[in-house]
């Protein structure tokens, strides 16, 4: 499938060598210990390819789509949004500064991602990804530079990165009907505007209190709820989760919609949690009227995008690069969302072919890359070869250590 994208053998080779290494069950993935792992002498081969070589990532980024597609691909799939930050030491790396992570729940110094995937019933896994780049950096050419990010690219949004990422879907025939995110992407008017455009409907998480525009006049979500009748509310599920059925209490409001000559429709959705009486708060819209059923449907597989983040980040090493520079960052990052399409597709078609009994669980993509793991990647490495790396390690420690002590020295 990749080899199209590389002018030369050496780089699929290469390519391929990598992505087992990430499906590995090493417990940290880079250069140096992937290629330690595959019984490489030195990691240059994986740098060059991340660094030097020439393949265009976001070639392979579309030949990801496809297989994707492929695999899971129905008319009314669902494109989840969400964003995922890699905790980072230092300012040198693209992107890096200190912001709000969901990862850690608080402003640490990171990169954000801006990711989307591909939700289908048979499967779902990543099929884009987009860096976001702050104004820190945007506003910095000579920085950009040296990071290696190309002249064009100018600030941008995650809302906004996010329209790209579905525009490029849309263009390149993406079956989808839905578009599901956080209160990052339902709380922006332009990104809303855009999937209205592309003809898709959309289930966005919003605020309690943002404004919405209601048949009485515009009014906060959490005014909408209160002044509902309470026998409004519905008890339906939002799908299976790992302990069965998930039940929630529903509200269904219609509200006005936001252009003159919209013809959709539009809702407020309000979920409450049967439990604790949280509220989360949801703006829909369909091209054509739909089901109160199919909303909650939407609504109910936001989480998947919160899934593959954990187990691209455990399984396959999307967080664990270590790279600087926006070239290898870009491949890297896709490369780790091959690796672990893969896992999701085969899982998908093992599950389908073998159903399990009522005694076992399904197979999940965490066993079968433990069974692959096992079978075709464990390696039973020399006393010679675990000596020279060892050796390999601390002379590079050696040096990166001189390099800090003159370098602390300069700056006295």
């Amino acid at each position: 499938m990749l080899a199209p994208r590389f002018r030369r053998y050496e780089p699929v080779r290469h390519a391929g060598s990598l992505m087992l290494g990430l499906l590995s069950s090493l417990d940290r993935k880079n250069c140096w210990t992937i290629s330690e792992h595959r019984g490489r002498a030195t990691p240059y081969a994986f740098q060059h390819l991340l660094s030097r070589a020439s393949w265009d990532a976001d070639a392979v980024r579309d030949d990801l789509r496809g297989y994707v597609v492929a695999a899971f691909g129905e008319k009314d799939a669902i494109l989840v949004l969400d964003e995922t930050g890699d905790l980072k030491a230092g300012d040198q790396s693209v992107g890096v500064q200190r912001q709000y992570t969901g990862t850690a729940g608080r402003i640490e110094n990171s990169q954000v991602t801006v990711c989307m995937t591909y939700v289908g019933r048979r499967g779902h896994a990543f099929i884009d990804r987009a860096l976001y780049v702050p104004k820190s950096w945007t506003e910095d050419r000579e920085r950009c530079r040296d990071a290696g990010i190309p002249a064009d690219v100018e600030f941008a949004t995650k809302p906004a990165l996010a329209g790209q990422m579905l525009t490029r879907a849309v263009e390149a025939g993406v079956p989808a009907g839905w578009v599901a995110g956080d209160e990052v992407y339902g709380g922006n008017p332009a990104l809303r505007a855009r999937i209205r455009e592309l003809k898709l409907g959309y289930v966005l998480m919003i605020a309690c209190n943002q404004h919405v525009p209601t048949p009485a006049g515009p009014m906060p979500a959490d005014q909408c709820a209160e002044l509902a009748p309470k026998g409004n509310w519905q008890r339906l599920s939002a799908g299976q989760g790992s302990k069965g059925e998930r039940y929630y209490d529903w509200l269904w409001c219609d509200l006005v919609p936001e252009d003159a000559d919209d013809k959709g429709h539009h809702w407020l959705l309000v979920r409450r949690n049967r439990s604790t009486g949280e509220l989360a708060y949801l703006r829909c819209y369909s091209p054509r009227r739909v089901p109160l059923r199919a909303l909650i449907r939407v609504a109910g597989q936001r989480w998947r995008i919160e899934e593959s983040f954990q187990s691209a980040k455990g399984l396959a090493g999307l967080d664990q690069h270590q790279v600087r520079r926006w070239k290898s960052w870009h491949r890297w990052t896709t490369l780790a969302m091959l690796a672990h399409a893969f896992l999701a597709v085969v899982t998908a078609i093992e599950r389908a072919h073998a159903p399990a009994p009522a005694s076992m669980i399904e197979l999940t993509v965490n066993e079968f890359r433990r069974l692959f793991d096992a079978i075709h990647l464990s390696t039973n490495p020399s006393i010679e070869t675990l000596l020279a790396w060892s050796t390999w390690r601390r002379r590079h420690q050696a040096q990166a250590r001189a390099c800090h002590y003159r370098r602390r020295e300069n700056n006295q």
